[in-house]
């Protein structure tokens, strides 16, 4: 019978065959987002690393025929035995779904991996990868096709007691994804991003496709605040400063950095554990709040808002504002795999309460700054109720449809029949 649905009809996949069978669950889609979310599985590992201090050069390569090589010099993935699967660790890491070194058991403090999925994707999607790693005085390396071990861990060399690190170099599975050929300057935006978050970090991108191989090295001293300086370069600042807050909270660690500049658009980017959060999350939400709050409380104290004007909104705040929300959280809850949005409300409360307290401080001690922010939004709060009661009379047609028409244009409205 054609709709028989019986015990037999349910199916199990093994291991990392529910990644080739779904692989948008892992990694968003099959279209070059996907195909560039590999990149970032693997990079991010890498500065899991740096985030943790053992790391401070992360070195990606597109090779010729368009296989990525990461390079970083972290501790090295782990290559003894792991005595739960009997296998080498690294090999955990690779092939099994959910196994990694950010569960907790010390190895990491804060991390961007979180469900132990990203090298094991990386490798289930890729037509080959092969890993090597520098520990001990030793190289080693392990190669798989497709998820499976094609050669077993084994020592291919020497390198000096002191070097670490971990070479990863994969070749995506074109029968998986739709396109297999890297955009540079995809790559080069999210590790320009990772750079700006990580004080200190240097990341080298280097294409090896073209006849003279084309190399970018991100590395900024300055963090976020030169992020902020960066997204600004084509605006003109409305003042010189950029406001940079810092602070912990509840083992949150916050950091924002922002400045208005004299455009009409908002550009705030948030970011846990140097991951991208594009819909926000609670810590976007415990920003909005208190920068809303702060500058009306400081806009009502010193009478720049007079008592019968209602209070600023946010959207008239944030008009023109370039802001990075970039915080560090032990256990972050996200919605999905690919970290679209960050749920944990800790967040919210440790971003309000820095944010609130530090701003409150600032405009206080730089009125200049202050007056001219507050300039700015009580004009836009001033157009957007011009427009709206443009809008309003605009939609009003005829005299008949029954809303108020202004003072002198009123409807004739006498009572009597006669």
């Amino acid at each position: 019978m054609a709709n028989e649905y019986g015990g037999d009809q349910i199916q199990i996949l093994e291991g990392l065959e529910a990644v080739r069978k779904r692989p948008g669950m892992y990694i968003g889609s099959t279209s070059a987002r996907g195909l560039h979310h590999l990149v970032y599985e693997i990079v991010d590992n890498a500065v899991d690393e740096a985030l943790a201090g053992f790391c401070d050069t992360i070195q990606v390569f597109i090779n010729q025929d368009n296989s990525i090589t990461v390079i970083d010099n972290g501790r090295g993935i782990p290559v003894d035995i792991n005595h739960k699967s009997g296998l080498p660790a690294v090999t955990v890491v690779f092939t099994i779904l959910h196994a990694g070194g950010k569960f907790g058991g010390g190895g990491y403090k804060v991390s961007g991996g979180l469900h132990g999925v990203g090298a094991s994707v990386v490798n289930a999607l890729s037509n080959w990868l092969v890993v090597r790693i520098c520990r001990d005085g030793k190289v080693y390396e392990q190669r798989y096709e497709r998820g499976k071990v094609v050669k077993e861990l084994e020592v291919v060399g020497e390198c000096d007691k002191e070097q670490t690190g971990t070479k990863v170099t994969f070749m995506p599975d074109d029968t998986i994804f739709e396109e297999t050929v890297f955009d540079y300057d995809t790559l080069k935006q999210r590790l320009r991003e990772m750079a700006f978050l990580t004080k200190n970090l240097k990341i080298v991108l280097t294409d090896l496709r073209n006849e003279e191989p084309v190399e970018k090295v991100f590395h900024y001293a300055g963090g976020i605040k030169e992020f902020v300086t960066y997204l600004n370069r084509s605006k003109t600042p409305l003042y010189e400063d950029i406001l940079y807050f810092e602070g912990k909270r509840d083992n949150v660690y916050v950091e924002v950095a922002m400045q208005h500049n004299d455009s009409y658009n908002e550009s705030v980017f948030s970011f846990v554990n140097n991951i991208t959060t594009p819909e926000g999350g609670t810590h976007l939400t415990g920003y909005r709040n208190a920068i809303t709050k702060t500058f009306n409380d400081y806009a009502r104290n010193n009478k720049l808002l007079k008592d019968s004007e209602p209070n600023l909104s946010g959207d008239d705040i944030r008009e023109g504002l370039t802001a990075i929300i970039s915080v560090k959280i032990e256990n972050p809850q996200f919605e999905g795999q690919t970290k679209q949005k960050l749920g944990n409300s800790e967040a919210r409360a440790a971003v309000d309460s820095i944010v609130s307290e530090q701003l409150t401080y600032f405009l206080e001690q730089n009125p200049i700054v202050a007056k001219a922010i507050c300039e700015k939004s009580i004009l836009a709060q001033r157009a957007r109720e011009a427009a709206r009661k443009a809008r309003d009379l605009t939609r009003r047609k005829t005299a008949l449809e029954g809303m108020a028409l202004p003072g002198k244009l009123a409807d004739g409205s006498d009572k009597d029949p006669k």
